[in-house]
């Protein structure tokens, strides 16, 4: 019997959902990838609160026209740390939402990295 798509996918993300949990100073970076655009946001598990919101749909990346690809990411990932720091937010538990870490969400992450979060 095969397993829809859909199924599989949210085994994944439960899998690391089981350790990745944000606290307040230590919030999770929860990053998602569609086919079109990316999503990235600082989120305190305790409270159920988003403290930082970053997307591709967002005004200050629509006019870049960024994509979903690893430039996209890399240019996101950038933009999403220096927000990020400038919140307050230094350290994160990165949630990379069940898919691998390669391509588009290394790169990602790289780039977090070099604005100055930490993970």
């Amino acid at each position: 019997m095969q397993i829809d798509k859909k199924v599989r996918s949210e085994k994944r993300k439960k899998r690391v959902r089981k350790y990745v949990i944000g606290t307040a100073i230590r919030p999770r970076l929860s990053v998602k990838f569609s086919g079109k655009h990316i999503y990235a946001q600082c989120i305190n598990d305790e409270i159920g609160s988003t403290l930082v919101f970053l997307s591709t749909l967002a005004k200050e990346t629509k006019e870049q026209k960024v994509i979903a690809n690893v430039a996209g990411a890399v240019f996101l990932g950038k933009m999403f740390g220096e927000k990020a720091v400038s919140f307050g937010i230094k350290q994160v538990v990165f949630d990379r939402g069940g898919r691998r870490y390669h391509g588009c969400v290394q790169s990602f992450a790289d780039a977090a990295r070099g604005a100055g979060l930490l993970f």
